[in-house]
């Protein structure tokens, strides 16, 4: 494990004069219903970024004219840290966040914060807020980098000031049940040369109403396809998307159109080290219908940051509902996120070098 135990001293750390953690903050039960006691700000202005900050959680003060509103230029990465003990932590995979951090900004024309700022300032923040993350099973620390265009102008331009914030708040496992989801073939998340391979708010934005259309006709998420006569399929809801056809992994490729997951990697990265057969390839639409109708494919989930793997009982298609086989406790996607936990918790040895210890 890495290990960081100094922190800059130009950056100032204001305590909390009470803290607002409860016992039922151990306990979480939804996504986001608990932020923790401190947030880091940092600013940018006249090209460079300020005295970094450690603050009490609390409101901002923003103009309505600030371009991220206006724009949409906003940015943010989504992390998780993990107890090992009363008195340490890891955050997993700094770096890999980092760099998917560091390709979101530059595409959307927005400063990039240095690693060792980043990496710092996140350590420092978990160390102060270590009582928050929660010990329950599947339960995690979730960690939230934001930066947006802050500069108070509605004119059509590129930002020149920005403000960068984490913060954090204890979390619950997602999608514990197989979910029922349907595919999209109407609307389109992300097209070629587009943002789609970034984690900026707008992607976020633009998928609701046909999810909210998914979900009023009783499925949990939709199953996003590429345009064109011969789709290929791409994500499940935020989330990258994975199949066991035939014995084999497979998953569609990197690319502008599909975000470059952390947990995707980790878990390909664990097949492999387990001997499984791994393809990363397009996966056209009538591929995955001839699947599920053959009875070829065997396991289909998501894996993504906030729920790991999300296991998938129902594809719609077309409207034709196809069921796959029962998820028990033994289905092979359960072995890859166990082997993801028994890493972040340190129950196994970090041979990948993915853990800091904090």
């Amino acid at each position: 494990m890495q290990s960081v135990t100094t922190f800059p001293k130009q950056i100032e750390i204001s305590p909390v004069l009470q803290s607002r953690y409860t016992q039922s903050a151990a306990h979480p039960k939804e996504f986001g219903e608990y932020i923790s006691d401190h947030m880091f700000v940092c600013d940018y202005r006249n090209g460079a970024w300020q005295e970094p900050l450690i603050v009490p959680y609390g409101d901002m003060s923003l103009s309505p004219c600030a371009l991220a509103l206006h724009y949409g230029q906003s940015v943010f990465e989504g992390m998780k840290a993990f107890r090992l003990s009363e008195d340490s932590a890891t955050i997993f995979r700094i770096e890999k966040h980092y760099e998917r951090f560091k390709r979101s900004l530059e595409r959307m024309c927005m400063p990039v914060p240095g690693a060792e700022l980043f990496k710092t300032a996140l350590i420092e923040l978990i160390r102060l807020d270590r009582k928050w993350i929660p010990d329950t099973a599947g339960a995690s620390l979730y960690i939230r980098p934001l930066i947006f265009a802050s500069e108070g102008k509605f004119g059509v331009k590129v930002s020149s000031e920005y403000r960068f914030v984490i913060l954090t708040g204890p979390v619950p496992a997602l999608f514990s049940k197989p979910i029922r989801v349907k595919v999209e073939t109407e609307f389109h998340r992300a097209t070629p040369g587009g943002t789609g391979f970034a984690k900026c708010a707008g992607n976020y934005g633009g998928a609701f109403y046909p999810t909210q259309l998914a979900r009023q006709q009783g499925f949990d998420q939709v199953i996003w396809t590429s345009a064109g006569d011969n789709p290929c399929v791409e994500e499940s809801g935020m989330m990258n998307l994975l199949f066991i056809i035939n014995n084999t992994l497979v998953t569609a490729p990197k690319s502008d159109t599909i975000l470059d997951g952390i947990t995707r990697d980790s878990l390909l990265t664990l097949a492999r080290d387990k001997g499984w057969k791994v393809e990363e390839r397009e996966i056209t639409l009538r591929e995955l219908e001839e699947a599920c109708r053959t009875q070829q494919l065997q396991e289909a989930f998501g894996a993504g940051t906030a729920a790991i793997v999300a296991p998938i009982g129902i594809i719609n298609i077309y409207g034709v509902d196809y069921p796959l086989p029962e998820v028990t406790p033994a289905s092979r996607m359960f072995a890859l996120r166990d082997a993801l936990n028994d890493i972040r918790l340190g129950k196994t040895e970090d041979r990948f070098g993915w853990n800091t210890l904090v």
